[in-house]
């Protein structure tokens, strides 16, 4: 792979494993020192870490729940002090919430909102004012098709996702006179272990056969998606929504 992010640093938030992981192993393979964050996922960051390190990339693995600005802080001040500013980030921490608005509790509500947006919001708060001092950056918000079409018993996490992307495509508007590009990866369905977990094999198959490209999404495919937009091919492409979903319309 060409080295086309050598001399960037980019944070991957919630990349111990499925679609962050893959992003933080394609970005480290195009050149970039790459930060693991994780929260409780310590095990499987610490064999990210070793995966990488093995193969050659400069990687640190860094604990921090991001949907809170103090540890956000101490997260920023660790890699720049072992590196230097974030230029490339990738806001992909997450969580999902199935249920019923009526059998919503307020706290699972507040859940969803501090991980799915207020955290994006806390990293790119933070990573912003070196990027406008270089007048460069990248940042790439991963939000969901359910985020642009919502979905039934899925409301809360449709309205954090539909959030994040209004959020980005306002800042994408205020950052770019700096010379900072913020876009938006929306995924349809992505065979990670959070989906294995809700999905049984019949009712993948099935989902499968909605999707005009026959399969379900692979992290690779979110990871490949934001490896562009973090390029220099992608200079031009500012405030963008990219539906990742093999042609599926729900």
């Amino acid at each position: 792979m060409l080295k086309y992010l050598e001399g960037h640093i980019c944070l991957v938030t919630g990349s111990s494993r499925g679609i962050g992981a893959q992003i933080a192993r394609s970005v480290a393979a195009a050149g970039a020192r790459t930060v693991i964050n994780y929260f409780s996922s310590e095990q499987k960051a610490m064999q990210l870490l070793a995966e990488l390190t093995e193969q050659g990339y400069q990687v640190m693995a860094v604990q921090a729940d991001v949907s809170q600005s103090h540890e956000v802080e101490d997260m920023f001040t660790r890699i720049e002090a072992k590196w230097g500013s974030v230029d490339l980030l990738v806001n992909n921490a997450g969580i999902s919430l199935k249920r019923l608005v009526t059998e919503t509790r307020e706290e699972e509500w507040q859940q969803v909102m501090d991980i799915n947006l207020k955290s994006a919001f806390l990293c790119c708060r933070r990573a912003l004012p070196a990027m406008v001092r270089n007048r460069y950056g990248r940042i790439i918000n991963i939000a969901s098709i359910w985020g642009l079409r919502g979905a039934s018993c899925e409301s809360v996490y449709a309205a954090s996702k539909g959030g994040l992307i209004a959020f980005s495509r306002s800042l994408a508007a205020e950052m770019g006179p700096s010379g900072i590009n913020v876009n938006v990866v929306a995924p349809g369905p992505v065979e990670t272990d959070m989906l294995i977990q809700e999905l049984d094999n019949d009712e993948r198959a099935v989902l499968s056969e909605d999707i005009p490209l026959g399969r379900l999404a692979s992290p690779d495919d979110v990871a490949s998606a934001c490896l562009f937009l973090l390029s220099p091919a992608a200079s031009y492409i500012n405030g963008q929504v990219l539906g990742l979903d093999g042609g599926w319309k729900v």
